[in-house]
């Protein structure tokens, strides 16, 4: 019997030996090898194209907003690897999302929807116009439609009687979180604008990226206190008009303010913009220990990160990738700590019953008994970023990126009740709008639900 014991365990050691992830990451094919596999970790967690359960969602506990991050990662995973296998399902998931305004107000969502969850949905559509993705076919709008129709409607919750402006967490005042605001839910907006100022040639755009930014400045989210860096603290409640300042600091914040200026230099070649990255990046690199690994390090070290903290890092990975291609002299700088993090993530994803599951602790040199979709998204944005140079830049509409926009997207919602502000812009959309309509909404704004950070 223990001898049959001993051949047991021997075939199962020799199977997860046979399916374990390895990674030369200076090789294209051994990144695309470790890639698929984590990429099949990460759809082990989908099941919504099961029977009764709702495409584009991830099983419990992976709340809506997870899930439009993981189709971004998913993209990126058929961008840089040119692999279809999961094409069809990643587009059908977000189109199933989109709400009837086609501005990711699905009615599964309403109730509990924030603006930072509406933002990264929000990120993923535009990735699909600048990738040049799939087209959502007839009757559908385009990406970059629905990429103005989540800036629109987040612009138009935009609050100035509390705090002097920005943008509050919640949409709806019945969640927690709606007397709070924060750099999450305002670097969407921020960065969101940023790409799309790119990608339309829309100035105006910038004029909102320049509005959140002084507004974020204002209020110390964006801290300047020490000399030549920025630091991004998450937010503060408006009872006391935003005075008290919450410093905690997340990747994914660092990330959307990181990558929005490198699109805002990119775009105008304005040195105010280069300064900004700089001084932010400057802070940003204090998420890589001395190993040049990185680390989530609000809550990794005390073992305190949440389901939602847990895919942080790998949001931070795939901005600064975007952040290398849009300013190049950086990546001497960026790119080696990118592949000293991508190997201790490849170490991490040896467990499980497959041998490759990803855990969450990229410092102790295999797998550290955590899982979940967000250890799979952390990796695999870690493994794509490394093949940043081996495809084409983000597109623009001048460049080859699908038209099919529209000033106003997004909208025409009947389930706020809204006052009208129009400003005046130069658009150069295809559709031929010459307004974003900027909207006050009234006794609406914030939702999701509270994300204990």
């Amino acid at each position: 019997m223990k001898f049959l014991t001993l051949i047991t365990a021997s075939v199962a050691l020799l199977v997860q030996q046979a399916t374990s992830l390895t990674l030369d990451e200076t090789s294209v094919e051994s990144i695309y090898g470790a890639q698929a596999l984590v990429a099949q970790g990460l759809m082990d967690y989908y099941n919504g194209n099961q029977t009764g359960q709702t495409p584009g969602m991830f099983s419990n506990p992976y709340y809506w907003w997870e899930a439009g991050v993981a189709w971004g990662t998913m993209l990126d995973y058929w961008y840089y690897t040119q692999n279809d296998t999961y094409v069809d399902i990643i587009k059908s998931s977000m189109l199933f999302q989109t709400g009837k305004d086609w501005n990711y107000m699905p009615s599964n969502q309403t109730t509990t929807e924030g603006n930072d969850d509406q933002g990264y949905w929000g990120v993923t559509v535009m990735a699909a116009a600048e990738k040049n993705f799939s087209d959502p076919g007839p009757g559908n709008p385009s990406w970059l439609y629905l990429a103005q129709g989540v800036f629109n409607t987040m612009a138009s919750r935009w609050d100035t009687q509390t705090c002097n402006g920005g943008l509050r967490w919640q949409i709806f005042t019945w969640n927690g979180g709606y007397d709070y605001k924060n750099s999450v839910a305002n670097g969407c907006l921020f960065h969101i604008g940023a790409r799309l100022a790119r990608y339309t040639g829309n100035n105006s755009y910038v004029d909102w990226a320049e509005r959140v930014w002084n507004w974020a400045e204002g209020v110390n989210f964006l801290n300047q206190t020490f000399v030549n860096q920025t630091f991004v603290y998450d937010g503060a409640y408006v009872e006391a008009n935003c005075t008290n300042v919450r410093n905690l600091e997340w990747t994914y914040n660092y990330g959307l303010f990181i990558s929005g200026c490198a699109y805002l230099y990119n775009y105008t070649n304005q040195t105010v913009w280069l300064d900004r990255l700089e001084m932010l990046w400057s802070r940003g690199k204090v998420f890589f220990n001395e190993d040049g690994i990185m680390y989530e390090a609000a809550c990794q070290p005390s073992n305190q990160c949440n389901t939602d903290q847990r895919c942080f890092k790998g949001i931070y990975s795939r901005f600064l990738g975007l952040t290398m291609l849009l300013v190049p002299s950086l990546q001497d700088e960026i790119m080696p700590l990118i592949q000293s993090s991508a190997k201790a993530a490849a170490a991490s994803c040896s467990g499980g019953t497959d041998g490759h599951t990803c855990g969450l602790n990229w410092f102790k040199n295999g797998w550290d008994g955590v899982w979940g979709l967000g250890e799979q998204i952390c990796a695999l944005d870690t493994f794509n970023t490394l093949l940043i140079n081996t495809r084409p830049g983000p597109l623009t509409e001048k460049s080859g990126g699908p038209s099919g926009g529209f000033g106003a997207a997004g909208l025409n919602s009947s389930d706020n009740v809204l006052t009208v502000d129009e400003l005046t812009i130069g658009t150069k959309d295809k559709a031929g709008a010459g307004v974003i309509t900027a909207i006050v909404i009234i006794g609406l704004l914030a939702t999701s639900w509270w994300m204990l950070i």
